[in-house]
Protein backbone atom coordinates (compact mmCIF):
# COMPACT_ATOMS: atom_id res chain seq x y z
CA UNK A 1 0.00 0.00 0.00
CA UNK A 2 3.00 2.31 1.06
CA UNK A 3 4.66 1.84 -2.52
CA UNK A 4 1.54 2.72 -4.35
CA UNK A 5 0.89 5.69 -2.59
CA UNK A 6 4.41 6.72 -3.43
CA UNK A 7 4.41 5.79 -6.71
CA UNK A 8 0.83 7.34 -7.86
CA UNK A 9 0.94 10.88 -5.77
CA UNK A 10 3.20 13.50 -5.33
CA UNK A 11 5.05 14.27 -2.13
CA UNK A 12 3.27 17.76 -2.44
CA UNK A 13 -0.08 15.37 -2.09
CA UNK A 14 1.19 13.29 0.51
CA UNK A 15 2.36 16.29 2.67
CA UNK A 16 -1.30 18.16 2.35
CA UNK A 17 -3.26 14.88 2.88
CA UNK A 18 -0.81 13.29 5.88
CA UNK A 19 0.02 16.68 7.44
CA UNK A 20 -3.31 18.57 6.70
CA UNK A 21 -5.01 15.67 8.25
CA UNK A 22 -3.25 15.14 11.22
CA UNK A 23 -3.87 18.83 12.24
CA UNK A 24 -7.57 18.63 10.97
CA UNK A 25 -8.48 15.69 12.83
CA UNK A 26 -6.39 16.98 15.99
CA UNK A 27 -8.36 20.35 16.14
CA UNK A 28 -11.81 18.97 15.35
CA UNK A 29 -10.95 16.23 18.22
CA UNK A 30 -9.66 19.32 20.58
CA UNK A 31 -12.71 21.44 20.17
CA UNK A 32 -14.82 18.63 20.31
CA UNK A 33 -13.20 17.66 23.67
CA UNK A 34 -13.48 21.42 25.21
CA UNK A 35 -17.35 21.50 23.95
CA UNK A 36 -18.17 18.30 26.25
CA UNK A 37 -15.47 19.02 28.49
CA UNK A 38 -15.90 22.50 29.06
CA UNK A 39 -13.93 22.72 32.47
CA UNK A 40 -10.63 21.61 30.76
CA UNK A 41 -10.46 25.73 29.88
CA UNK A 42 -9.80 26.41 33.05
CA UNK A 43 -6.38 24.53 33.38
CA UNK A 44 -6.68 22.74 36.14
CA UNK A 45 -4.98 19.68 35.06
CA UNK A 46 -2.41 22.12 33.10
CA UNK A 47 0.38 20.87 35.63
CA UNK A 48 -0.12 17.34 35.28
CA UNK A 49 -0.61 16.74 31.68
CA UNK A 50 2.27 19.51 30.89
CA UNK A 51 4.50 17.02 32.85
CA UNK A 52 3.17 14.05 31.17
CA UNK A 53 3.29 16.35 27.30
CA UNK A 54 6.55 17.02 28.15
CA UNK A 55 7.89 13.27 28.95
CA UNK A 56 6.04 11.43 26.16
CA UNK A 57 7.33 14.21 23.53
CA UNK A 58 10.68 14.29 24.42
CA UNK A 59 10.89 10.16 24.04
CA UNK A 60 8.91 10.07 21.52
CA UNK A 61 10.83 13.36 19.80
CA UNK A 62 14.04 11.16 20.15
CA UNK A 63 12.62 7.90 18.94
CA UNK A 64 11.56 9.74 15.59
CA UNK A 65 14.84 11.60 15.56
CA UNK A 66 16.51 8.36 15.39
CA UNK A 67 14.16 6.55 12.85
CA UNK A 68 14.35 9.63 10.42
CA UNK A 69 18.38 9.77 10.48
CA UNK A 70 18.34 6.02 10.33
CA UNK A 71 16.27 6.28 6.98
CA UNK A 72 18.12 9.43 5.43
CA UNK A 73 21.84 7.47 6.23
CA UNK A 74 19.97 4.14 4.35
CA UNK A 75 18.83 6.99 1.42
CA UNK A 76 22.45 8.46 1.10
CA UNK A 77 24.12 4.60 1.63
CA UNK A 78 21.44 3.53 -1.45
CA UNK A 79 22.83 6.47 -3.57
CA UNK A 80 26.31 5.73 -3.12
CA UNK A 81 26.01 2.30 -4.10
CA UNK A 82 23.90 3.10 -7.23
CA UNK A 83 27.06 5.21 -8.21
CA UNK A 84 29.72 3.42 -7.56
CA UNK A 85 27.74 0.43 -9.54
CA UNK A 86 27.52 2.60 -12.53
CA UNK A 87 31.25 3.90 -11.89
CA UNK A 88 32.76 0.48 -12.06
CA UNK A 89 30.40 -0.40 -15.02
CA UNK A 90 31.97 2.56 -16.93
CA UNK A 91 35.57 1.47 -15.92
CA UNK A 92 35.29 -1.83 -17.32
CA UNK A 93 34.16 0.14 -20.43
CA UNK A 94 37.36 2.16 -20.99
CA UNK A 95 39.27 -0.65 -19.61
CA UNK A 96 38.20 -2.63 -22.54
CA UNK A 97 39.75 -0.13 -25.06
CA UNK A 98 43.05 -2.31 -23.96
CA UNK A 99 41.83 -5.57 -25.61
CA UNK A 100 41.59 -6.95 -29.40
CA UNK A 101 38.44 -5.53 -31.08
CA UNK A 102 36.41 -8.86 -30.46
CA UNK A 103 37.16 -9.42 -27.04
CA UNK A 104 35.90 -5.47 -26.61
CA UNK A 105 32.64 -6.02 -29.09
CA UNK A 106 31.73 -8.84 -26.87
CA UNK A 107 32.44 -7.16 -23.56
CA UNK A 108 30.54 -4.12 -24.52
CA UNK A 109 27.63 -5.57 -25.65
CA UNK A 110 27.57 -7.67 -22.21
CA UNK A 111 28.04 -3.83 -20.33
CA UNK A 112 25.30 -2.61 -22.50
CA UNK A 113 22.52 -5.06 -22.12
CA UNK A 114 23.30 -4.90 -18.39
CA UNK A 115 22.95 -1.06 -17.95
CA UNK A 116 19.70 -1.37 -20.24
CA UNK A 117 18.70 -4.32 -17.78
CA UNK A 118 19.03 -2.25 -15.00
CA UNK A 119 17.56 1.06 -15.83
CA UNK A 120 14.49 -0.94 -17.71
CA UNK A 121 13.79 -4.09 -16.02
CA UNK A 122 15.49 -3.52 -12.47
CA UNK A 123 14.20 -0.12 -11.83
CA UNK A 124 10.87 -0.35 -12.18
CA UNK A 125 10.90 -4.02 -10.24
CA UNK A 126 12.56 -2.24 -7.74
CA UNK A 127 10.18 0.63 -7.32
CA UNK A 128 7.22 -1.69 -7.01
CA UNK A 129 9.09 -3.57 -4.13
CA UNK A 130 9.35 -6.55 -5.84
CA UNK A 131 13.21 -6.65 -6.80
CA UNK A 132 14.65 -9.46 -8.58
CA UNK A 133 18.47 -10.68 -10.69
CA UNK A 134 16.31 -11.03 -13.57
CA UNK A 135 17.85 -10.18 -16.97
CA UNK A 136 20.95 -8.59 -14.95
CA UNK A 137 22.37 -11.87 -14.35
CA UNK A 138 22.28 -13.43 -18.34
CA UNK A 139 24.24 -9.79 -19.20
CA UNK A 140 26.76 -9.84 -16.30
CA UNK A 141 27.36 -13.64 -16.72
CA UNK A 142 28.12 -13.15 -20.31
CA UNK A 143 30.71 -10.53 -19.06
CA UNK A 144 32.48 -12.92 -16.41
CA UNK A 145 32.20 -15.32 -19.74
CA UNK A 146 34.24 -12.91 -21.50
CA UNK A 147 36.89 -12.25 -19.19
CA UNK A 148 36.87 -15.87 -17.82
CA UNK A 149 37.82 -17.01 -21.48
CA UNK A 150 40.62 -14.19 -22.54
CA UNK A 151 43.81 -14.61 -21.77
CA UNK A 152 46.05 -11.40 -21.88
CA UNK A 153 49.08 -11.80 -23.70
CA UNK A 154 51.39 -8.13 -23.61
CA UNK A 155 51.70 -6.37 -19.82
CA UNK A 156 49.31 -3.84 -20.74
CA UNK A 157 46.33 -5.68 -21.28
CA UNK A 158 47.21 -7.75 -18.02
CA UNK A 159 46.97 -4.55 -16.29
CA UNK A 160 43.61 -3.55 -17.51
CA UNK A 161 42.12 -7.55 -17.38
CA UNK A 162 43.26 -7.27 -13.78
CA UNK A 163 41.39 -4.09 -13.27
CA UNK A 164 38.27 -5.43 -15.52
CA UNK A 165 37.98 -8.39 -13.21
CA UNK A 166 38.25 -6.06 -10.10
CA UNK A 167 35.64 -3.74 -11.31
CA UNK A 168 33.43 -6.56 -12.89
CA UNK A 169 33.20 -8.25 -9.26
CA UNK A 170 32.52 -4.84 -7.70
CA UNK A 171 29.65 -4.20 -10.10
CA UNK A 172 28.34 -7.81 -9.05
CA UNK A 173 28.38 -7.24 -5.08
CA UNK A 174 27.10 -3.54 -5.43
CA UNK A 175 24.07 -5.07 -7.40
CA UNK A 176 23.39 -7.45 -4.49
CA UNK A 177 23.65 -4.40 -2.35
CA UNK A 178 21.63 -2.30 -4.13
CA UNK A 179 18.90 -5.01 -4.62
CA UNK A 180 19.28 -5.83 -0.87
CA UNK A 181 18.65 -1.94 -0.02
CA UNK A 182 15.23 -2.51 -2.31
CA UNK A 183 13.88 -4.69 -0.36
CA UNK A 184 14.53 -3.24 3.01
CA UNK A 185 11.73 -1.50 5.06
CA UNK A 186 11.04 -0.08 8.46
CA UNK A 187 10.92 -3.08 11.08
CA UNK A 188 7.06 -3.37 11.89
CA UNK A 189 7.70 -2.98 15.60
CA UNK A 190 9.18 1.15 14.78
CA UNK A 191 6.18 1.46 12.74
CA UNK A 192 4.45 0.93 15.16
CA UNK A 193 5.85 2.64 17.55
CA UNK A 194 5.83 5.54 15.55
CA UNK A 195 2.37 5.56 15.06
CA UNK A 196 1.22 4.55 18.10
CA UNK A 197 3.38 7.43 19.18
CA UNK A 198 1.29 9.79 17.41
CA UNK A 199 -1.91 8.64 18.32
CA UNK A 200 -1.09 9.06 22.25
CA UNK A 201 0.82 12.17 21.84
CA UNK A 202 -1.93 14.41 20.12
CA UNK A 203 -4.25 13.66 22.14
CA UNK A 204 -2.66 14.60 24.71
CA UNK A 205 -2.51 17.78 23.89
CA UNK A 206 -6.47 18.17 23.83
CA UNK A 207 -6.01 18.05 27.88
CA UNK A 208 -3.86 20.97 27.96
CA UNK A 209 -6.51 23.64 28.76
CA UNK A 210 -6.17 27.25 27.75
CA UNK A 211 -8.90 29.81 28.05
CA UNK A 212 -8.73 31.26 24.92
CA UNK A 213 -10.02 28.97 21.99
CA UNK A 214 -7.80 30.57 19.85
CA UNK A 215 -4.94 29.76 21.34
CA UNK A 216 -5.57 26.58 22.34
CA UNK A 217 -6.80 25.27 18.39
CA UNK A 218 -3.03 27.19 17.59
CA UNK A 219 -1.02 25.12 20.45
CA UNK A 220 -2.83 21.53 19.35
CA UNK A 221 -2.62 22.60 15.67
CA UNK A 222 0.91 23.01 15.59
CA UNK A 223 2.41 20.35 17.55
CA UNK A 224 -0.10 18.35 15.38
CA UNK A 225 2.09 19.57 12.19
CA UNK A 226 4.90 18.45 13.65
CA UNK A 227 4.09 15.02 14.36
CA UNK A 228 2.53 14.67 10.77
CA UNK A 229 5.46 16.27 9.13
CA UNK A 230 7.72 14.00 10.81
CA UNK A 231 5.30 11.08 9.96
CA UNK A 232 5.44 12.20 6.33
CA UNK A 233 9.17 11.97 6.50
CA UNK A 234 9.45 8.67 8.21
CA UNK A 235 6.83 7.30 4.85
CA UNK A 236 8.40 8.92 1.79
CA UNK A 237 12.22 8.27 3.40
CA UNK A 238 11.42 4.52 4.26
CA UNK A 239 11.67 3.17 0.53
CA UNK A 240 14.40 4.43 -1.28
CA UNK A 241 13.52 3.37 -4.72
CA UNK A 242 9.49 4.78 -4.39
CA UNK A 243 8.17 8.34 -4.91
CA UNK A 244 9.52 11.81 -5.57
CA UNK A 245 12.66 11.58 -3.49
CA UNK A 246 13.98 8.04 -4.42
CA UNK A 247 17.51 7.53 -5.73
CA UNK A 248 17.43 7.64 -9.81
CA UNK A 249 18.88 5.50 -12.33
CA UNK A 250 20.85 8.68 -14.08
CA UNK A 251 24.26 7.77 -13.46
CA UNK A 252 23.85 4.61 -15.22
CA UNK A 253 23.10 6.55 -18.56
CA UNK A 254 26.13 9.04 -17.84
CA UNK A 255 29.70 9.19 -18.86
CA UNK A 256 30.87 6.21 -20.15
CA UNK A 257 27.97 4.64 -20.14
CA UNK A 258 25.92 7.56 -22.26
CA UNK A 259 26.93 5.59 -25.45
CA UNK A 260 24.43 2.55 -24.73
CA UNK A 261 21.69 4.62 -25.03
CA UNK A 262 22.74 6.47 -28.30
CA UNK A 263 22.65 3.80 -30.39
Amino acid sequence: MSLWLLNHFSTFTLAVVTVGGTVLLAVTGSVLLRRRYPSLAGGEHNDMVGVTLGMFGAIYGIILAFVIVTLWTQLEDTQTIVASEATDAALITRDAAAFPASVRARLDAAMSGYVHAVVEDQWPRMRTGHPSYGATETHLRAAFDVLQTYDPKSEQEQVFYQQSVSHLDDVASQRRARITMARQELPLLLQVLAIGGALVLVPLTFLYGMRKLRVQILFVASVAGLVGFSLLLVFVLDRPFAGDLSVSPAPYREGALAQYWTR
